[in-house]
């Protein structure tokens, strides 16, 4: 009589429900991380209009020429930084800090360049400096580089005695070629002519047909296509230098592009040498579980993924992977990252610079975030690339048969 209630009691019954409440539950769990899969695939391919406001104004005093943030990790750094508020609408350039408490920071105001500060309720730090190349004070071409989507505006800084060295500056993802400004002067300064480039669908050129990020893995065409403009003006000796997703652009630039004879060494600041780090990061950054982050790259790297995300074509992150592709890089490369950069993870920069010691130059932070880097540290930052520079143009002497360093036969 018992083996019979197994299958024909309530006890019976109660195991079944449960099983299939189990089984639908997990149904439930798979179809939410899917969506939410998709749904961060498309964000991470999509270009934004505008950045959010993130740091909240407690005050100003413009006859003090101080402001009063409150904390984040970046309104606290040292140094002088950007200031965008209500949304863009103003912008303003803050100095020093002058004291911190548990909740606010005040800071030295540097200057106002447009709107009413005084009325600002919130805003957002960023590492710009300078808005464009007039406030470097430096004589500057408006140029357009014919790419294969159309004219991609940038700016041309000559160098004062023009001898063949450039340099061709990529800014990162959802930001513009302002960000570069600030490797104008340690350039400039060691005789190149500077090059500040747009790409494809970073809202200054010509967008492409399907209006998404490559991630690097289509973008470097139009830096290509800069190399060749570069090229038309007299270069021979060009330096590429790579801002965050800019630094994976130039990576896939000096392993693809058409003129590698022309290269002669890369610079990267706070890079992004692997996507799967940032993609877990940013997932984790946003509570979401491991399996969405996953998700995202799966989707990404399929083509019917673009059913989701809009893309055209997949994207190939084991091209992207420069950690496992370092043994494919032949260039000197300077690379230089901070420990606490909160959108990209300097385990692969680390990582690349212990691979390849005999290329690259690496320069960590601890301290400096995103991209803030110059702003953290301005001269430990020019130093850096001005030391790299002489040495890049200076290379020491081959070893010869004495060496013992050289290899016999």
């Amino acid at each position: 009589m018992r083996e019979k209630s197994r299958s024909g009691t309530p006890g019976g019954l109660v195991v079944a429900v449960t099983a299939l409440v189990v089984a639908g539950a997990a149904t439930v769990v798979v179809a939410g991380v899917s969506v939410l899969a998709a749904v961060m695939a498309r964000r991470i391919v999509t270009p934004s209009d505008a950045r959010a406001d993130d740091t909240d104004v407690l005050g100003v005093d413009l006859e003090a020429a101080t402001i009063t943030l409150a904390v984040t990790p970046d309104s606290v750094l040292p140094g002088d930084y950007s200031f965008w508020f209500e949304r863009e609408s103003g912008h303003a350039q803050l100095g020093e800090v002058l004291r911190v408490t548990k909740t606010a920071v005040i800071r030295r105001i540097a200057r106002i360049d447009y709107g009413d500060l005084s009325e600002a309720r919130r805003g957002r730090l960023g590492g710009y400096s300078y808005l464009g190349p007039w406030d470097l004070g430096l004589p500057f071409e408006q140029v357009q580089v014919q790419t294969e989507v159309g004219e991609a505006p940038a700016w041309l800084v000559p160098a004062e005695r023009p001898d063949g060295r450039w340099v061709i500056q990529v800014h990162g993802r959802g930001v513009r070629r302002q960000e570069t400004l600030r490797a104008v002067p340690v350039f400039h300064d060691r005789g190149y002519s500077c090059l500040l480039v747009s790409y494809r669908n970073d809202g200054d050129a010509p967008g492409s047909d399907d209006g998404r990020y490559g991630l690097g893995d289509t973008e470097w065409r139009d830096i290509d296509a800069a190399i060749g403009f570069a090229a038309a003006r007299g270069a021979t000796s060009i330096v590429l230098m790579g801002w965050s997703m800019g630094g994976a652009i130039v990576l896939q630039t000096a392993t693809r592009t058409g003129y590698p004879h022309l290269l002669s060494g890369i610079v990267l600041d706070s890079p992004v040498i692997d996507w799967a780090d940032v993609v877990a990061l940013q997932g984790s950054t946003l509570r979401l579980p491991g399996l969405v982050a996953t998700g995202a790259m799966q989707v990404l790297g399929r083509r019917w993924g673009g059913r989701l995300t809009g893309q055209a074509s997949p994207i190939d992150f084991r091209r992207l992977d420069f950690v496992t592709r370092a043994d494919d890089l032949e260039l000197p490369v300077l690379l230089m990252h901070s420990d606490d950069d909160g959108y990209v993870p300097s385990s692969p920069s680390r990582a690349l610079a212990v691979r390849r010691p005999d290329i690259v130059t690496f320069l960590p932070f601890t301290v400096a975030r995103h991209t803030k880097l110059w702003n953290y540290d301005r001269e430990g930052w020019n130093a850096a690339i001005g030391t790299w520079l002489g040495e890049l143009e200076s290379p020491a002497e081959p070893t010869g048969p004495d060496d013992p360093l050289h290899p016999a036969g």
